[in-house]
């Protein structure tokens, strides 16, 4: 987990021209044992602070706490409305933890009376719960939920199909060819704007271009030996924006990424 320290520094050295933060990448943020101080301390700053989060550690005190901590905006996954279409992408997950922590967090918002954070059910839509599109709006509702988005899936091997691609393909990222094989509906053209607005800090201090660069293939620097600014403004990092500029379509993390995709829908 990110050391505390360390992220102290690297938010006070980048504060002056840093807007948003978010506090979560290929985790639960809420097994980070300093998690409402990192968030308390960017909200001193004036940053907007956003994560995401499964909703199984929000107990009564823990949404008390996120709701006093400034957190400004709350993505609660909630991938199906019944356990059964749940639990097949969240494996071993809870809904009733989940619909059970939305509902402690909304409590506190109302008895602190706070605006923040914007919770929102985010649901991915898969195969096994289009059909309960209409359904999660409804709890969306009756958790008192600010906003229910439904995203796009992610799918690493589709260019064969998938049975998690879903049958109304409105709701997909992939598109069915004539041949019977799958493609991504993006261009990707040579340009992200991700290469000059934002990056990613891992657990242990290093830093990559964006979110897809999940096993941090591409790492420009790291935080812990060197500023952010000179790893920023790195020969490395620069070197990489002319790659993404020059084929794109070249890069792993880029190839199935949602630059140029229809994430929402």
């Amino acid at each position: 987990m990110l050391d505390t320290d360390l992220y102290r520094r690297i938010v006070d050295e980048i504060s002056p021209t840093l807007l948003y933060m978010i506090l979560y990448f290929q985790g639960e943020p809420y097994l980070h044992p300093d998690f409402f101080d990192l968030v308390s301390y960017a909200t001193k700053w004036k940053i907007y602070t956003a994560t995401s989060t499964n909703a199984h550690y929000l107990d009564s005190e823990n949404a008390r706490k996120t709701v006093e901590s400034g957190l400004d905006r709350l993505i609660i996954s909630i991938d199906g409305t019944d356990q059964d279409s749940y639990e097949q992408y969240r494996v071993g997950g809870s809904l009733h933890k989940v619909v059970e922590g939305t509902k402690n967090l909304i409590h506190w918002k109302k008895k602190l009376k706070s605006k923040t954070p914007h919770t929102i059910f985010q649901f991915l839509v898969f195969r096994q719960n289009e059909n309960q599109i209409e359904e999660i709006r409804r709890l969306g509702k009756e958790c008192n939920v600010d906003e229910v988005a439904l995203k796009t899936a992610q799918i690493y091997d589709y260019k064969n199909g998938s049975d998690l691609i879903p049958l109304n393909t409105n709701h997909s990222r992939y598109a069915k060819n004539g041949d019977g094989s799958w493609t991504i509906k993006n261009k990707l053209l040579d340009h992200c704007w991700k290469m000059w607005h934002s990056t990613v800090i891992t657990w242990d201090g290093k830093v990559v271009p964006c979110c897809f660069d999940k096993d941090a293939k591409h790492v420009m620097g790291d935080s812990s030996e060197s500023s952010f600014r000179s790893i920023w403004e790195s020969p490395a990092y620069n070197q990489f924006r002319q790659q993404v500029l020059g084929s794109r379509s070249e890069i792993d993390i880029c190839k199935n990424c949602t630059e140029g995709s229809k994430v929402w829908t």
